[in-house]
Parts: structure tokens; sequence; C-alpha cells
């Protein structure tokens, strides 16, 4: 606790209040329970789409509500860029700006590329013809996936295709628009790693089925939390810096020479229980004013507790972990690492990724309904 707020009641330390955001029909990533020993009333606001924009913000102000948490969807996304600037004195947790990768994949090439992050070769197309065009002179396999949201949806939509004739088949029957279409990265395996004020929390392996290229575990892939290799680690650390996000996830590839590249990350990521109480308290941590202290992760946890059983794992709450500590009998510091120590994120008014410059999906349907056709050769920083 700081030395000014030394002397007064814990209840008397000013904190700022705390609001947790919900959508309805989305799932609910926290809940008061994940932010145990907060002394204050934390509130709940609900956005109900459609016109709901002006009653959410009243409802904002009215409970004069200082830090909003939650992760925002994709269908939401632009709505609330609006909202925010409506609220210019509420902190959104994660930030609109480190939330701009949870929109799209196409969101995720743009950051990436910016902070020189490895990731596959994308091109991307907000025309179909110029997708046709290009599918017809590029080099295969290739991957196409919907861009929509950062997230693969296990794996159904993204396509492997070999040829152009299969791959301008599979567009003129989705009708992707944009078409995301990536090199395929032949790869061993993929890494997932989540991470809390930039240090890792958790990662694990992600392997594809014998004879198969999909890892995801709802396509036959399987997961195992041992002896995942530093080079993914600190891959992960470095995009979530350049998101500057209090909690974020990666998925990396694995190629079968070693290399390592993000295939998609965001700041919404499906985590156990005891992940979410992590976060809560690295934001009572983040947020107090020094009345919390400073939670402690142990450097590559996931390997011990990754051998609990997972329907176990799933039900587990409110895990905790000393600190290192002389041992009483030796002298010595217990073993420990502190490659990745637990910091604090930057709080930042200013817009990284305006919608202004970036929203490239909703411009380009703009464009098209009044018969723009951009050119080719400047088919992805005509806008930027």
């Amino acid at each position: 606790m700081s030395q000014l707020n030394a002397n007064l009641p814990l209840n008397h330390i000013k904190k700022p209040k705390i609001g947790l955001l919900y959508l309805d029909h989305v799932l609910r990533f926290f809940d008061r329970s994940n932010f145990k020993g907060w002394p204050d009333k934390i509130e709940q606001v609900s956005y109900h789409w459609g016109n709901d924009k002006q009653r959410f913000i009243d409802e904002v102000k009215s409970k004069n509500i200082d830090v909003l948490i939650g992760n925002i969807p994709a269908t939401a996304y632009e709505t609330f860029r609006d909202i925010a600037k409506a609220l210019p004195n509420v902190r959104f947790i994660p930030s609109l700006d480190s939330q701009f990768c949870n929109k799209s994949k196409e969101n995720v090439t743009h950051f990436c590329r910016k902070n020189e992050l490895a990731a596959p070769n994308t091109h991307i197309f907000y025309q179909q013809q110029e997708a046709l065009d290009f599918l017809r002179q590029t080099d295969f396999p290739k991957i196409i996936k919907l861009s929509y949201g950062p997230s693969n949806y296990g794996g159904y939509f993204v396509h492997k295709v070999d040829s152009a004739d299969e791959a301008i088949s599979l567009l003129q029957e989705k009708r992707y628009l944009p078409a995301y279409i990536q090199d395929f990265v032949p790869m061993k395996a993929d890494i997932r790693v989540m991470l809390i004020g930039h240090q890792p929390v958790c990662a694990f392996w992600r392997r594809p089925p014998e004879g198969e290229w999909l890892t995801n575990t709802s396509q036959g892939g399987s997961m195992d939390y041992q002896d995942v290799p530093q080079e993914a680690l600190n891959l992960a650390v470095a995009a979530s810096k350049a998101a500057n996000s209090e909690y974020w996830a990666s998925d990396i590839a694995v190629s079968f020479d070693d290399k390592y590249s993000i295939l998609e990350c965001a700041t919404a990521f499906a985590a156990f229980p005891y992940i979410r109480d992590w976060i809560g308290q690295y934001l009572m941590w983040l947020l107090g004013n020094g009345q919390f202290r400073k939670p402690y992760f142990m450097d590559k946890n996931w390997e011990e507790l990754g051998k609990i059983s997972p329907s176990v794992l799933r039900t587990l709450r409110h895990i905790a972990f000393g600190s290192q500590e002389y041992s009483t009998d030796t002298g010595e510091l217990a073993p420990g690492s502190q490659l990745y120590p637990l910091q604090r994120t930057q709080y930042s008014q200013h817009e990284e990724w305006p919608s202004e410059c970036w929203n490239f999906q909703d411009k380009f349907r703009h464009l098209a309904a009044q018969g723009y056709q951009p050119r080719a050769s400047n088919h992805y920083t005509e806008l930027a």
C-alpha cells in the first residue's frame, strides 16, 4: 500500500467505480466473483443491441462508472467505438484499441504488419473479382478463411485449397467478403499462449490428428502443456506489449522447421475460470490505488496444472501462488524465473486504430454500393 494511503481505512481509499459490461445473447466473461475482495459495489450494465446506444451511454453515466470491464464482440465493435467517444471519462478494459484484433482476421493482419510480428503471408481483397483474378495467377496451396472475428470458429470456416479451380469454386460458393487468403504454412502444431500484464500465465500445444492439418480440438486435435518453446512465448509477449492489453492470447503456428508465426491474437479468449480469477486479481492491483498486492503467477505453472484432469481444471477457482521466499532450511531462494515479469499496462486516451482510417469493411461496402472499384495493386493500402 502506498504511504499516502497507509493510515486510511481500506474502504476509504479512493478507487474507481467498476462496471462489468455485458451484451444480450453473448457469453459473460467476468462476474463479480472474479474480483474477490473488492470492497466497493461493482455495477453491471448490459447493451441490448438495436437502437440501444444512447440508452446504454446514459446508464453508464447515471451509475457514475469510471472503468468498464468486458470484451466486445466483433458485431458490436464499431458501435462501441462510438460509445467510447461519447464516454471520454470512462476507461474501457480492454481498451477499444487493444480490441482492434477482436473484430476480424484482417485486423490481426494489420496489427502484425504494423508491429513487425511474424505472421503468414496474407492477401486481403474487398472486391470478389480482384480475389478471383489473384487466385488465377498465384501459387498453391492456400488457406481461405472467413475473416469475421479473431477466432477461426473451431476450424469450420478455414479451408485449404490446392488449386485455382478449387479456390475459385469455394469463394463463389461461400462469398466470403473480404476475401482473406493466406499462404499455407505446413505446421506440426500450434501453441496458444495466454498472458496477463504481458506475462504468460498459460500455454499449451494443439496438435493435429495423424495425417491432418487442423489443430482445433473440435476437429480431433490434442492438447498438452509440456515444453512450450521460449520462442513462442517471446512472440506472444511481443504481441501483448504491442497491443498494450491487460490480458491477451495468441495462437502461434510452429512449422516443421521450427519457425513461429501468429495465426490469431485477441483480448477475447476462452479461459479456465481460474484464469479469469487471475485477471480479476491483476485488475484489482492495477486499479486499487495501492490497496491490493501485486499478484504472483508462478513461471510455467501450466506444466503442473496441465497434469490435472480437464474436467477438474474447468471447475477450479481462486488458485493463488506464493511469491519466492528464502527457504527455511537452506537459506536459498526458491527456484523461479523473472524472465517475463508482471507489468502494468499504460492507459492512454489516444486512438492508435481509429475507425475513420481502419474500418475497411464498412468503407468498401459503402464505396462498392456507389460503383467504386479499387485498384488491384492497392487493395490493401488504399484507405490506410
